[in-house]
Formats: structure tokens, C-alpha cells, sequence
């Protein structure tokens, strides 16, 4: 018997984020899904699940991470259509609605311009997922260190180290739910990072006729 070498582990998975992670853990993501990691980066959050043969797609502002996702792709399965990861913004995405089972996206919605920016992302999002489709963000919040940061106008915070950010709260993040006919999946979750900065996970369903266990 094949003995798993943990040494493995970082091919297998790159540097994926630990709570999306966890939703592959609870069988959120399942064989036959078209998924959108919506400010993909460099991938690193879709690297196991191109392994797994999902029907992956990537947007990002940015040029030279998009060249770099779709390098990442071509080495794992070398018939993955490079358009497949494109150069678009969030709040303005060229896909037909309901056009995905799961949209992901991790530690971008704290770079929004403004709340009416931060609403259009998130409302262009619910637009591509399917009724009964999994949305996984994480994002800085104000929760929990809300003593700590300091206000400067339009949602945006000085952080105790000095950075600044959009910020939610638990309040915004529960509307913005309502808003798009959303319902949360687990508890929204936060994490302290040190009282420099703290990470929600928020994880919903959109509702419709189908649904996600």
C-alpha cells in the first residue's frame, strides 16, 4: 500500500486558503462544477481543483497575474482553453448570468474604491452564480478590533499596523446576504490576526430551486 508522503501536499494543493480548504472538507465542492475564483491572482486557490478536473475560470486587474494563472493551469492540464482566465474587472464581468456553481473570492473585497463599488462587486457575483450556487469570500472586517482601527471616510479604516482598507461589519455583510437573495450556510466567522487586522469568512448560498448540503 501506497504510503502518502506529506511532502506531497504542496503540489497537490499550492497555497491554498485554509477556510476554502474547509469547504472542500464539508463536500461543498463537488465533481462536474463550473467554478469562478473572482480576483484569482497567481491561482493559488485553484490549483487542487484544476488537479480535480473542476471546470475552472479566473478573472484579476491585473495583466502579469493572469498570465501567471493561465501558466499555472497549462502545466496542471495542458487542454485548459487560456481564455478560461481572463483580465476583468469584478463589478463588470463579460459572463452570461448564472453562468457558475460556486464563485470564490478571497482577500479582495477589502480593496473596493468605496461602498457603492464594494456593492457592485458583490452584486455582479450573485449575478454569474446559479440559483442554489456556493459564494465563499473572505475579507477584513471591522469585527472584534473595532477599538483599533480608525475611521477615515467611506468604510475605509487605518489598521493598527499602519495599512489601510475597506472594512465591513457583521451588519453590512448580513444586508449585502439579504440583498442578494442569499442565505448564509454557517455562522459568519472571524479571525484575529495579532488585533492588527481581522479576516472574516462568509460563506452563502444563493437560493433557488437547487441546493448545496
Amino acid at each position: 500500500m501506497h504510503k502518502p508522503d506529506i511532502r506531497d501536499l504542496p503540489e497537490l494543493f499550492g497555497d491554498i486558503d485554509i477556510y476554502l480548504f474547509d469547504q472542500l472538507q464539508k463536500g461543498r465542492f463537488t465533481p462536474g462544477m463550473r467554478i469562478l475564483d473572482a480576483g484569482c491572482g497567481e491561482g493559488r486557490n485553484l490549483v487542487y481543483l484544476l488537479r480535480c478536473g473542476f471546470d475552472c475560470h479566473g478573472i484579476d486587474s491585473s495583466p502579469l497575474a493572469i498570465e501567471v494563472m493561465r501558466e499555472v493551469a497549462a502545466r496542471i492540464d495542458r487542454g485548459i482553453p487560456s481564455n478560461h482566465f481572463r483580465v476583468e474587472p469584478i463589478e463588470k464581468m463579460e459572463f452570461v448570468d448564472e453562468t457558475f456553481d460556486a464563485v470564490i473570492c478571497n482577500a479582495v473585497l477589502h480593496f473596493a474604491r468605496d461602498e457603492d463599488h464594494w456593492r457592485a462587486m458583490i452584486d455582479e457575483m450573485a449575478r454569474v452564480l446559479r440559483p442554489g450556487g456556493l459564494f465563499f469570500a473572505r475579507l477584513m472586517s471591522t469585527n472584534g478590533i473595532e477599538q483599533l482601527v480608525r475611521p477615515l471616510g467611506g468604510r475605509h479604516f487605518e489598521l493598527p499596523d499602519g495599512n489601510t482598507a475597506f472594512l465591513v461589519d457583521e451588519e453590512m455583510i448580513l444586508r449585502a446576504t439579504i440583498a442578494i437573495d442569499g442565505e448564509l450556510l454557517e455562522p459568519i466567522k472571524t479571525v484575529n490576526v495579532q488585533n492588527r487586522r481581522c479576516m472574516t469568512t462568509w460563506v452563502v448560498r444563493k437560493r433557488g430551486a437547487d441546493s448545496i448540503q
